[in-house]
C-alpha cells in the first residue's frame, strides 16, 4: 500500500482550477470517553490551550480555496457550538449547522446534512488533529474519479485497532475489525478523512443510525466502487480519550504538533499570556502555557507539561505539574496537582493533593484532601 504524503503526483500544487467543495464536520458525539468534561461542554469545543479543538480543524480546511463552506453536523448541546463560532465571518470561512433530530450514526449524519448537496465533500470525524496535505488527498480522488477517498494512518501495534486493508495501487479491500494475529495483513486504520462524491449518498437510509464504517464503506467495496485509500505518515490523534486529551497538549509543546500557541517554539519554551500576572518569586518550569488573565502567586511552581487557563488563580506555595487547568478554577495556598485535568470552575483547597484525576466543572475538593 504506497504511501503518496509528499509525493509529485499528488502534490498540493496540483490543483490547479477551481472547483467548489463542502466541508462536512461530524461534531455531534456526546464524548462520553471524555466525561465528565464534557458534560457541560460538547466535546468539539473543548479547549486545546486556549482555543477550542474545532479550531484546529477549521484552520486545516481553510487552507483549500475550493472548500467554500463548512457544515457542522450537531446533535449534542448545538447551540454552545453555534453560539461560539456563530456563521464563521470571523473566522474568514462560511459555516451552516444542521442539528440531527436523533443521533444518526456517522453515515446517516452525513445523508442528513449532505441531502441538497452536490459538489465533493470532505469529511472529518469529530476528534481527529492532524496535519494532513489535505490537497494531496483532494487531488488523488479526483485523479482517480473516485466516488470515496480514505485516509489511512499507520499504527505500531495493529491488534488494537480495526484495519483497512488496500491492494498497491491504494484500492480498499476489506476491514478488519479488531483481528487476530494470524488476520493482521497491514498496519494502517481509518483516519476519520474522507472525500466522498454525493452521489452515493442515496444508498444511506433516510432518518436511520448507520455507520459509516460498518455499512456504507463494505458497501462499496462489495459493489466493487472506485474506494481508493491516500496513507498519510503525518501527525494524527483522535483526542476522544482522556489520554490522548493530555497527550496532544504535550505533543504541540514539544513540536510533534506544529499549532498555536506553541507554533514558533518548544521543548522548554514557557509561554505567558498578556494580562496574565506572575509574581516575583514564582517558580515557572516550561513548557508551560498561562493564559491572560491568570494569576500566579510568589512562591508557586508550575511545573513542565502544565496548561493555566484563564482567570485561573494558582496561589502562595501551591505546585501544579503535568496538569491542565481549564478557565476561572482556583488552586489555594500550599496545594498540589499533579498529572490531573480539572474543568472549569473548580476549587482546591488549601494543602490539598489531587494527582492523576480528571475533574469535573465546579468541582470543590475541600482543604488537606487527598485525592
Amino acid at each position: 500500500m504506497p504511501s503518496l504524503e509528499g509525493g509529485k503526483e499528488f502534490s498540493s500544487n496540483r490543483l490547479r482550477s477551481k472547483v467548489d467543495m463542502k466541508a462536512l464536520l461530524l461534531v455531534g458525539g456526546k464524548g462520553t470517553r471524555l466525561r465528565p468534561l464534557t458534560v457541560h461542554t460538547p466535546k468539539s469545543i473543548v479547549p486545546i490551550f486556549n482555543r477550542p479543538f474545532l479550531l484546529y480543524q477549521i484552520d486545516l480546511l481553510k487552507q483549500i480555496p475550493e472548500i467554500d463552506e463548512i457544515i457542522l453536523s450537531l446533535n449534542y448541546q448545538p447551540r454552545r457550538i453555534e453560539e461560539l463560532f456563530g456563521d464563521g465571518k470571523e473566522l474568514g470561512i462560511k459555516l451552516r449547522y444542521v442539528v440531527e433530530p436523533t443521533p444518526l450514526g456517522t453515515a446517516g449524519a452525513v445523508r442528513y446534512a449532505g441531502e441538497s448537496l452536490t459538489d465533493s465533500v470532505v469529511v472529518f470525524n469529530g476528534d481527529v488533529m492532524t496535519q494532513i496535505d489535505l490537497a494531496a488527498v483532494i487531488a488523488l480522488h479526483r485523479q482517480r474519479k473516485a466516488l470515496a477517498t480514505i485516509v489511512l494512518t499507520p499504527v505500531e501495534n495493529p491488534s488494537a485497532y480495526g484495519l483497512v486493508e488496500a491492494d498497491a495501487e491504494g484500492n480498499v479491500r476489506r476491514f478488519l475489525e479488531k483481528p487476530k494475529p494470524e488476520e493482521i495483513t497491514c498496519n494502517t486504520i481509518n483516519a476519520g478523512i474522507y472525500v466522498l462524491e454525493p452521489s452515493s449518498f442515496g444508498r444511506i437510509p433516510r432518518e436511520m443510525a448507520w455507520s459509516i464504517e460498518r455499512s456504507f464503506f463494505p458497501s462499496l467495496v462489495e459493489r466493487g466502487e472506485t474506494f481508493v485509500s491516500y496513507v498519510s505518515k503525518g501527525y494524527w490523534i483522535d483526542i476522544g480519550t482522556l489520554d490522548k486529551y493530555v497527550k496532544v497538549h504535550r505533543d504541540i509543546m514539544n513540536g510533534l504538533y506544529v499549532a498555536p500557541p506553541f507554533s514558533n517554539g518548544r521543548g522548554t519554551t514557557a509561554i505567558v499570556e498578556s494580562g496574565a500576572r506572575v509574581e516575583p518569586g514564582a517558580e515557572i518550569i516550561g513548557p508551560v502555557y498561562i493564559d491572560e488573565g491568570a494569576s500566579v502567586k510568589t512562591g508557586a511552581r508550575i511545573g513542565p507539561y502544565s496548561v493555566v487557563g484563564r482567570h485561573c488563580q494558582v496561589e502562595e506555595g501551591a505546585v501544579i505539574h503535568g496538569s491542565i487547568l481549564w478557565p476561572n478554577t482556583r488552586v489555594s495556598r500550599d496545594a498540589r496537582i499533579q498529572d490531573s485535568v480539572l474543568g472549569r470552575g473548580c476549587f482546591v483547597g488549601q494543602d490539598a493533593s489531587v494527582e492523576n484525576c480528571i475533574l469535573g466543572d465546579k468541582s470543590e475538593i475541600t482543604e488537606f484532601s487527598r485525592l
